[in-house]
């Protein structure tokens, strides 16, 4: 099993990367694997268990709900969501607009999500051992306002103003 303690307490030599981009990517690969590797046993993993839960958390979901819910591409979003439903674990759910495609969690989704959720909760409670809830509070918060940043600077540069 993979060991934060090990990465997490190594000694540092300076910042990952002068690039934002390829430090937020180098730490999402490294947290992503962490999470994969505790949620192994449920046979999800930690991408998928974030749609089952974004689904199960809105009861039904339009592809435009789960975009902006989990600020993740159409094509990457179709391609994950049909996996999920030829494993079963999700079905479309009709709709009152016949154009708006939904999904709701099957019983077989709802069961793998009962399995994952402590084996998730156990990924989430290593990561806040070593890095601690206060400065994970302050990460957060931090992550939460580059987001609001890139979004509002992605949206700008598509309307053609300037950025």
């Amino acid at each position: 099993m993979y060991n934060l303690h090990s990465v997490m307490s190594a000694p540092r030599r300076g910042p990952l990367s002068p690039c934002v981009c390829n430090t937020l990517r180098m730490v999402t690969r490294v947290v992503t694997q962490l999470y994969d590797d505790c949620l192994r046993p449920s046979g999800l993993r930690v991408t998928q268990f974030s749609i089952l839960a974004a689904i199960a958390r809105l009861g039904e979901a339009s592809l435009k709900q789960l975009e902006d819910d989990l600020a993740i591409d159409q094509t990457t979003l179709t391609r994950s969501l049909g996996l999920l439903e030829r494993d079963g674990v999700i079905e479309r759910a009709s709709h009152p607009d016949g154009r708006i495609k939904a999904m709701r969690l099957t019983a077989k989704g709802r069961r793998a999500l009962e399995v994952a959720r402590p084996l998730w909760a156990q990924a989430q409670g290593k990561v806040l051992r070593e890095l601690g809830t206060k400065a994970w509070a302050d990460a957060q918060r931090r992550l939460t306002r580059l987001h609001h940043v890139a979004v509002k600077k992605r949206r700008l540069g598509r309307e053609g103003k300037r950025v």
